[in-house]
């Protein structure tokens, strides 16, 4: 039997290239040499695979209705975490209580897997093929970089998920995941979380030197400026904190006056359909009309407070309240957050129908084109998290001025009353970790965050025991932070070995 690794390659004819690649999204079967050979005959055929790729960023996979792509995923991690709180037993309800990730037949638990390997497949189909395609050199570069991006992104997602987490100082012999340069039908085994990271690095380095100087098309593709903050991303999570702050830094230095941090007034509008004008979005999927949207599915149909959907209504996402009474009032994240659920300071293009039922703290930070139109951008890289990763990091090494110095641009964005922080050490992280806790709200980074650190889950405040299945406290380092590897990929793949149980 072929494993998942290989079955999930694409294939794409000659007649799904002639149609527009902002419609048609490319499928999935197993590859062979001829479709390989058609995808990267031209780059005119390799540009409708990458737009492919970059659209099943959006797309619902295995016809299940929150497994709709990289905004789902966001939300299934966060979910996992204490800040992101549920309202009711309605979708996701399992991954709030730590039961699908520790179960290999569930879809919440094969759903990411599937989901980032076949675009590490479709990728490999580019890289390894786009270099001979007949077209313009500077268009093969681009193609290639931003296909090297996604096999670096996909692999660093995946691990984080299916091994333990990276340990800064170790060894990191641990069993990390497969690491796919090419795609074979034959089973791979996991190398290990050093020698995952080493390659997601030599993915990126490649990709800067291709996009290096290089114009993208929009911001649902990625450029030289996402593959320098992915860099700062990745070396964070391995406690290269000196490397961190330093690809922090260049991310947003040498892309000067290409990106700016929202005023408090574009902030309190909440994150909508606007990440092409909008100034701090680095990177971001945009879903331009409804035929490309997934209605139920989408992003903003589990994240926004307007859409009408069943898991809207019924459970809208809230803020953890101990995590927004840390912030100052005169803060304007304040206003993204209903404290008494009735939302009397929506923008007043917003409303909400009678039949959203109503919760403390409900986020408005997200919202909908309408209530009957679920799109929103899924942010994947903003501005703010570059200065968040620099002052963190600096802080973690003891240099309290400059991480306080990176902290002060984007934290007075968010409060015209904020001054510099005086405080050091611990004081000085724990205000960081605060400010980036409130700030990537709903964005996929808080459960990460715990694995890297090797931090308990606690939830306290408005978290209901009932709706958690009293999963109140997961302390640090137990297997419980492990994904399980996926049933389906044991049973295709001789190779691999499952992550422990117990």
């Amino acid at each position: 039997m072929k494993n998942i690794l290989y079955k999930i390659a694409i294939l794409l004819t000659v007649s799904v290239l002639t149609f527009s690649c902002s419609e048609e999204f490319l499928e999935t079967y197993p590859t062979d040499g001829v479709s390989s050979a058609a995808v990267t005959q031209t780059t005119d055929n390799a540009w409708a695979a990458l737009n492919g790729i970059h659209r099943a960023l959006y797309v619902r996979y295995e016809g299940t209705q929150g497994n709709g792509g990289l905004g789902s995923h966001y939300i299934v991690v966060d979910c996992m975490a204490e800040d992101h709180v549920v309202n009711n037993e309605q979708w996701y309800n399992q991954v709030y209580k730590w039961n699908a990730h520790r179960n290999a037949t569930y879809y919440y638990n094969r759903f990411p897997w599937r989901m980032f390997y076949q675009w590490i497949s479709n990728a490999n189909t580019l890289i390894n093929g786009v270099d001979e395609a007949a077209g313009p050199d500077d268009d093969k570069a681009v193609i290639k970089g931003q296909a090297l991006i996604y096999r670096a992104f996909s692999h660093y997602e995946i691990v984080q998920l299916y091994a333990e987490r990276y340990r800064p100082g170790g060894g990191n012999t641990q069993p990390g995941i497969p690491y796919m340069m090419e795609n074979t039908p034959e089973g791979q085994p996991r190398v290990s979380v050093e020698d995952v990271y080493t390659n997601i690095h030599a993915d990126l380095d490649a990709a800067i030197i291709l996009l290096d100087g290089m114009p993208r098309n929009n911001k649902s593709h990625m450029n030289v400026d996402v593959a320098r903050g992915l860099k700062a991303r990745v070396l964070l999570t391995q406690g290269n904190y000196s490397g961190a702050a330093q690809w922090a830094r260049d991310a947003r230095n040498l892309a000067e006056g290409s990106y700016s941090l929202m005023d408090s007034a574009t902030y309190y509008n909440g994150f909508r359909v606007n990440s092409e004008s909008e100034g701090e979005y680095i990177w971001a999927s945009q879903i331009i009309n409804t035929e490309q949207n997934d209605k139920w599915a989408a992003y903003g149909a589990y994240i926004s407070r307007n859409f009408s959907s069943s898991a809207i209504r019924g459970n809208p996402r809230s803020i953890n309240s101990e995590l927004y009474n840390l912030l100052s009032p005169t803060d304007v994240r304040t206003l993204n957050y209903s404290v008494d659920g009735e939302h009397d300071m929506l923008p007043s293009d917003v409303s909400l129908l009678s039949s959203h039922s109503r919760h403390p703290y409900t986020n408005q930070k997200f919202i909908s084109v309408s209530s009957s139109d679920s799109r929103v951008d899924v942010p994947h890289m903003r501005l703010s998290e570059l200065y968040l990763i620099e002052a963190e990091a600096e802080a973690r090494l003891g240099n309290d001025g400059p991480a306080a110095a990176a902290l002060l641009p984007m934290a007075q964005a968010r409060d015209a009353q904020y001054t510099l922080s005086s405080n050091t050490g611990q004081a000085l992280i724990d205000e960081i970790m605060v400010q980036r806790r409130v700030e990537l709200w709903g964005e996929g980074f808080r459960w990460y965050d715990l694995k890297r650190l090797n931090e308990d889950l606690v939830r306290a405040g408005n978290h209901d025991p009932a709706l958690a299945d009293n999963v109140m406290f997961v302390a640090a380092g137990g297997v419980e932070w492990v994904w399980l590897i996926p049933q389906a990929e044991l049973d295709a793949n001789d190779a691999i070995e499952q992550n422990p149980l117990n």
